[in-house]
């Protein structure tokens, strides 16, 4: 398969010199479309994580029982684009208070979580979760539900009208949704 927009092969190991993150928001197509739109964004791709399913299909995950969540890998330059510049868009273009679901999408493939590659990535996904989840309290939002896990195999989508799909539907289902307060993103020294 190969990316509608960037036209690079999906499924390929992460270049030298490029980074990568994983971010779960609810359904995938518009999560894809948010973050292949961002300059510094070399690649993205949609697929599963968080489960024991090997190679799942869409409908296996969405019947229940494989434990992965809808997810985008994002590709990118972090010269270009700072994983903290990625924190922020993931919380503020979704609800990570809803757990198991995002607007009328429920299930727990729907969760919010956050796949770290790195001790450093870790560290700022975990302080970001902490501020973000401090100003959503002040406006009376709920605890944050949000995972934060380890490095684990990211499952390509096999379904190739899933990948870039709001690129080849312009007018499909987005229910990418946020709550209206902004995220913090540290400002350079």
């Amino acid at each position: 398969m190969e990316h509608a927009i960037f036209k690079r092969p999906l499924g390929v190991p992460v270049p030298k010199g490029l980074d990568q993150a994983v971010f779960g928001m609810g359904c995938y197509w518009g999560v894809e479309r948010l973050f292949w739109q961002q300059e510094g964004v070399w690649l993205t791709e949609v697929g599963f994580a968080g489960g024991h399913t090997e190679n799942p299909t869409y409908r296996q995950v969405c019947a229940g029982g494989t434990g992965h969540a809808e997810v985008v890998r994002v590709i990118f330059d972090s010269s270009r684009i700072s994983y903290d510049h990625l924190l922020k868009m993931f919380w503020e273009n979704h609800n990570p208070t809803q757990g198991n679901r995002q607007g009328n999408d429920v299930g727990d493939q729907y969760r919010s979580l956050i796949m770290v590659f790195s001790p450093t990535q870790r560290t700022l996904a975990e302080a970001s979760r902490a501020d973000y989840g401090n100003r959503l309290a002040l406006q009376g939002f709920g605890e944050i539900t949000t995972q934060i896990i380890d490095e684990a195999p990211f499952w390509l989508a096999p379904e190739e009208d899933h990948q870039q799909y709001l690129h080849k539907v312009p007018d499909g289902y987005c229910g990418l949704r946020g709550t209206g307060i902004a995220a913090s993103m540290p400002q350079p020294e």
